[in-house]
């Protein structure tokens, strides 16, 4: 009868585990997270720095399809805050689904500790050294402790069975729980708020880092002073690069606010276009 009422009860260590597990091979609300920022953030960055309306279309004419992802991929390259934070969550989702699939090694002594410790620190480390080559080392050495402090937590849940996948009654099935694993207090609540943190950090701080870089007034890549030809007349103006033409470049012209085409360009120094949303 106990048995049957374990089985039953959905707050069951057995379901939420299960439950748990799950949600990371379906990529947790991480994946549905980062889909709606690529989808929708490059939008919104473009609407409020040309101004909406029919610019928008124009612009992603302008630039063609194959190249929206610039869009993104320039407000990462600009925002340390963003991109360090993306990686970040990348990262840990990444890790879980892999997990949730038996990637976590499983068993004791120094072959199992060294296949684990290989597991956790490969990406950490990748992500670090982009962010260490884009933003400097500091930003690399944070990303690089943060990303592999959040695996940690997946890795201990996985390998006591608090997490993963189960059949009926509550038993465990998978290679990654250890039936002898058993961590110390401190790491188990550190796992605890493991959890938490990745779901802050995905959920809060990463959509709202994004929608203040979309919001901020910047260009998501070179603004140029270009000469433009206007009919028989030639004057100097401001372009936001979307794609270059043999000798010139195709751009949004921030004076004429049309698509237009630039010749003898130079870097602008700056990426300011508007003032930002909350100015």
């Amino acid at each position: 009868m106990s048995d049957q009422s374990h089985q039953d009860d959905p707050d069951s260590p057995g379901k939420r585990s299960g439950q748990s597990g799950q949600a990371d091979r379906k990529g947790g609300p991480g994946h549905t997270v980062l889909l709606a920022l690529a989808l929708a953030v490059p939008v919104a960055k473009v609407a409020y720095t040309v101004g909406g309306g029919e610019a928008v279309r124009d612009v992603f004419f302008g630039m063609e399809p194959s190249n929206w992802p610039d869009v993104l991929l320039g407000m990462v390259l600009s925002d340390p805050l963003l991109g360090c934070v993306l990686g970040v969550v990348v990262s840990r989702v990444v890790f879980a689904l892999f997990a949730a699939r038996g990637a976590v090694p499983s068993g004791g002594g120094w072959k199992g500790a060294a296949r684990r410790l290989a597991l956790t620190v490969a990406n950490p480390l990748a992500v670090g050294l982009i962010a260490l080559c884009v933003y400097g080392p500091w930003w690399g050495l944070a990303t690089a402790l943060v990303a592999y402090g959040l695996r940690q937590g997946v890795v201990v849940e996985y390998r006591t069975g608090r997490r993963g996948h189960h059949r009926g009654g509550g038993h465990h099935d998978g290679p990654h729980h250890d039936e002898g694993y058993r961590p110390p207090a401190w790491l188990r609540r550190a796992a605890a708020a493991e959890q938490w943190v990745a779901l802050a950090l995905t959920v809060v701080a990463l959509p709202l880092l994004a929608a203040a870089s979309a919001l901020d007034g910047t260009a998501w890549t070179t603004v140029l002073d270009c000469q433009v030809q206007n009919g028989t007349r030639v004057s100097a103006q401001r372009l936001i690069e979307l794609g270059r033409k043999g000798n010139g470049v195709v751009g949004w012209n921030l004076d004429t606010e049309e698509i237009s085409n630039g010749a003898g360009c130079t870097d602008t120094g700056t990426l300011r276009v508007r003032a930002a949303w909350w100015e």
